[in-house]
């Protein structure tokens, strides 16, 4: 089992899909090994279904050389830290992929279909994409692995009452605003936007996915000179507004 950030911006920012990632650890090793991990690309990053899913998404390979494709579909959990825990697909969960490995050439955009249904909803899976150069070179070989996350809903609405705030403060040490809230509903709900706002200063923080039955914590950076009274929760359907107590007050 591996572990990598979850998608947000991807979240999946602020409710915008991101269209382009890149596996971060490829980045951080870019200097050193001499790499171009802006070369692929897959788009679009997150989408959304309800009940069943009927989509695709795209490669893309801008670098000079080809490369291999393999598919591999995941399932995840998430953490109280928003970081996605992967782990083999649940057999609960049936993914129909038009192909599971591919080559790509310089400057071709490759198209993946599938077809995706769950036992139970909600449901939720990564299909990442790992690309691996083809022409053997010298030195360490990296794979770069780049995510098309599918979300898919149930048909009712979560209600406003099945999101509990458990805990909301200003840590004016730390510079910023800790929160911890829970979905206690089985359904599955978008926080499309967090806002904290303060006076007449405000700070926007990405949205995410509040698996169902799932606590999270939001930390949020606060520079402004006065400080932040209230952290706002967006969903799709309703907002949740809570007061922020100041820590060691």
């Amino acid at each position: 089992m591996w572990t990598l950030p979850t998608w947000q911006g991807a979240e999946p920012c602020a409710g915008r899909l991101m269209r382009r990632a890149f596996l971060c650890m490829a980045v951080s090793l870019a200097p050193f090994l001499g790499i171009q991990v802006a070369a692929q690309t897959i788009s679009p990053v997150i989408v959304e279904f309800t009940g069943t899913a009927a989509g695709k998404f795209q490669l893309t390979n801008n670098g000079a050389a080809p490369m291999a494709i393999v598919l591999e579909p995941k399932s995840f959990s998430i953490g109280l830290d928003g970081k996605g825990v992967y782990r083999p697909l649940d057999p609960t969960i049936h993914v129909d992929l038009s192909t599971m490995s591919f080559r790509l050439e310089p400057r071709q955009t490759y198209y993946v279909f599938y077809k995706a249904h769950a036992d139970t909803l909600p449901a939720w899976f990564t299909v990442w994409a790992v690309f691996s150069p083809i022409e053997k070179a010298e030195g360490v070989k990296v794979r770069l692995m780049l995510p098309h996350t599918i979300y898919l809903y149930q048909k009712g609405r979560v209600a406003q009452d099945a999101i509990h705030v458990q805990h909301a403060e200003y840590d004016p040490r730390a510079d910023k605003v800790v929160c911890d809230l829970e979905n206690v509903s089985p359904d599955l709900v978008r926080v499309q936007e967090v806002s904290v706002t303060g006076g007449k200063a405000s700070v926007q923080g990405g949205g995410f996915p509040l698996l169902p039955g799932s606590p999270r914590r939001l930390e949020i950076a606060w520079k402004q000179s006065s400080p932040p009274r209230e952290i706002t929760l967006h969903f799709p359907h309703f907002v949740v507004k809570e007061p922020l107590s100041i820590k060691d007050q």
